[in-house]
């Protein structure tokens, strides 16, 4: 790794960074020195707050965006509960991101605003797939009865 030495203004090949924001990038690569990077630690709590709350919020907008279509949605044709049961998963791998990656950079304002509309969002999804359960039991027992 690169690390940067605000003193001195000269960066230094150092392999021994654990601690910190990483950021990586599968398709970007930096040359700095000769040496091709592409994993970068940032170790200032100022520096990495902004980017973690950036990399959270962009992640935490796109899943608000997709539950909300499937919530509008309603047109499943195959298995009406797969795609409530996806986005249910998807909450928890958030969640479970946020909380190994970012809790340590984002500000408790911003975990609880992000905790409480996704709460929100999976009673949604929940109740929207014990609806759909009920429909499909009630389509049964009318088959069923004729």
């Amino acid at each position: 790794m690169y690390s940067i030495n605000n003193r001195k203004n000269k960066g230094i090949l150092n392999s021994n960074i654990e601690d910190g924001l990483n950021i990586c990038s599968k398709k970007k690569k930096h040359i700095i020195n000769g040496t091709e990077i592409n994993k970068i630690s940032v170790q200032d709590p100022t520096l990495a707050t902004p980017i973690a709350t950036e990399i959270a919020l962009k992640k935490y907008n796109k899943l608000v965006e997709y539950i909300t279509n499937i919530l509008i949605d309603d047109n499943d044709d195959e298995d009406p509960g797969e795609s409530i049961r996806e986005a249910l998963n998807h909450i928890e791998k958030f969640r479970l991101e946020i909380k190994n990656k970012y809790r340590d950079f984002l500000k408790r304002k911003e975990l609880e605003m992000m905790s409480k509309q996704l709460t929100l969002l999976k009673k949604e999804l929940e109740n929207k797939l014990i609806e759909i359960r009920e429909n499909l039991i009630n389509i049964k027992e009318t088959k069923r009865s004729k």
